[in-house]
């Protein structure tokens, strides 16, 4: 397996590095009657986290388009015919108000994204003085820059960067139909940069790609046998951009949205599980049962990157309906050393 070499590559020889998922294992959780799955997931849930906390972070683009990758979701890549216009790297000051107006807001955790390949030096420079200045006024702080270098996530610890967000997207098998200007090695070689620094990895990816089930269940067993498995994983449902390869891929039956949370659950028992794009189309009701699937982060505002998100006041009003309270950061951020 691809994790293998990272395991191998990266992590402590006396850590035990062999997978401890097989892809036919969690195809059978997925299998599972629904309820017998949400009614496990719950059990695990319960075991290790507030049941009605969930976690609120805030994200921003704070360089949007003209990213020479081919990801076939993303409005941002310069090959796509789409609304995203190439835009220059955010002031220091245009970011500290947006995070200041996100702390007022409730958020926990400011995140900061920039439609990269690879970050120049010059770039990682200004994105540390971001971080700096935003953990000053007591939020978590994450990014998302696409793949770093040697050196660059050292840099971004020392500036007090507590997430760094690289997702896999999907699954190692299905990955060349999504990708073809980057490796999933890459991204494997990034996330243990990350980790060898000290930064909590995020880490997740993207239902509705056209993936068929054991391919989902591939993505969720590639993060699962991460050693260790991220600390945050966001699972994203498809937002559809006119313009992109993907803007025509059928929809995925929401019940199979919520049961990749609750086997992300399942797999990965002490992480936080991230809401993330794709909400502004779900129901409420939906909503809820990722939060009983496991659920127990989200992304809080108007907007993610270049896509809409359910707005303030709706978020607040689902929460009293469903008697939820915002977490304190304990609640969801794990210890690099306790994640088993």
């Amino acid at each position: 397996m691809l994790v293998t070499s990272l395991a191998r590559h990266r992590a402590p020889q006396h850590l035990d590095t062999r997978p401890r998922w097989s892809v036919n294992d969690i195809v059978a959780l997925y299998e599972l009657p629904f309820m017998d799955l949400i009614y496990q997931a719950q059990q695990v849930h319960r075991e290790h986290h507030d049941p009605n906390a969930v976690q609120l972070s805030s994200l921003l683009s704070i360089k949007t388009g003209g990213c020479p990758e081919d990801c076939a979701y993303c409005p941002q890549s310069s090959r796509y015919e789409t609304e995203v216009e190439r835009e220059k790297l955010m002031a220091l000051e245009e970011v500290l108000e947006a995070a200041r107006q996100a702390k007022e807001s409730g958020a926990q955790r400011f995140c900061m994204g920039a439609a990269w390949r690879t970050p120049k030096d010059h770039q990682i420079d200004a994105v540390a003085e971001m971080v700096t200045a935003v953990k000053a006024m007591g939020l978590e702080t994450c990014v998302t820059l696409g793949m770093l270098k040697e050196g660059q996530a050292e840099q971004l610890r020392a500036a007090g960067l507590d997430y760094y967000n690289h997702n896999l997207d999907t699954s190692p098998e299905f990955y060349g139909q999504i990708i073809s200007t980057r490796t999933y090695q890459d991204r494997l070689d990034t996330l243990a940069r990350v980790r060898e620094a000290g930064i909590n990895v995020c880490c997740g990816g993207i239902v509705g790609l056209g993936e068929s089930r054991r391919e989902r269940a591939g993505l969720v067993a590639q993060l699962a046998n991460l050693a260790p498995y991220p600390d945050s994983v966001p699972i994203n449902n498809l937002v559809k951009v006119a313009g992109t390869p993907l803007a025509d891929v059928p929809e995925v039956d929401e019940f199979e949205f919520i049961r990749t949370i609750a086997v992300a659950r399942i797999t990965m028992p002490k992480a936080a599980v991230r809401l993330s794009a794709g909400r502004e189309q779900m129901s409420d009701a939906a909503q809820a049962l990722c939060f009983l699937a496991g659920a127990n982060s989200i992304f809080y505002g108007e907007k993610l990157l270049t896509t809409g998100n359910p707005q303030l006041v709706r978020d607040r009003e689902l929460f009293t309906r469903l008697d939820l309270h915002e977490a304190r950061n304990a609640h969801v951020q794990s210890a690099q050393a306790k994640i088993a």
